[in-house]
């Protein structure tokens, strides 16, 4: 399933683009369910940076699910490539549960406005698979998937907006 935000930081794309790349641990207290991104390797090539980044959720597992997901499981690799030359990235996300059932890939692009501003897009594709899943019914686990996949994308669209508004208070802080 798709997913796309596409939101305006004003500040100049350089400047949004590094900010993305290079200081998402400066981010993090102006992200209020995020309690780290560590960066736990980063490899450049001229214009290209490839970076390994271990998000870190601040939510509670919810008590019906703690059986399940332990507090270990609210942390994911973000695979990126930088390109500096495009103003890309190119992503893919791995969870630390069901990790051969869920897929994430995508890429943003930061765009000028014209205005001394950056209209950042992000996009890609969410794929969850049931199968294996225990306690989901095989015959199930197909007609399931895409109401999953539908409310999780629910969860993560709102999510890349709040990081476009952080990072935007983030430079804005810095301004001051």
């Amino acid at each position: 399933m798709k997913f796309r935000s596409e939101s305006t930081i004003h500040h100049p794309r350089d400047v949004v683009f590094a900010a993305y790349r290079d200081r998402l641990t400066g981010v993090v207290p102006y992200l209020d369910d995020i309690k780290a991104v560590n960066v736990l390797s980063r490899s450049e090539a001229g214009a290209v940076v490839k970076l390994h980044n271990e998000w870190v959720s601040d939510r509670e597992v919810p008590k019906v699910a703690a059986s399940i997901i332990k507090p270990e499981h609210l942390k994911w690799d973000d695979y990126a490539t930088w390109d500096v030359n495009s103003f890309t990235c190119a992503f893919e996300i791995k969870t630390r549960i069901f990790i051969e059932n869920v897929k994430c890939v995508g890429g943003n692009q930061f765009l000028d406005d014209g205005k001394g501003g950056t209209r950042v897009i992000l996009q890609g594709d969410f794929e969850v698979s049931l199968k294996d899943i225990p306690g989901v019914p095989r015959f199930l686990a197909g007609t399931i998937a895409p109401q999953v996949e539908k409310f999780i994308i629910g969860l993560i669209q709102p999510n890349l907006e709040k990081v476009n508004v952080a990072v935007g208070r983030f430079l804005d802080a810095e301004k001051a």
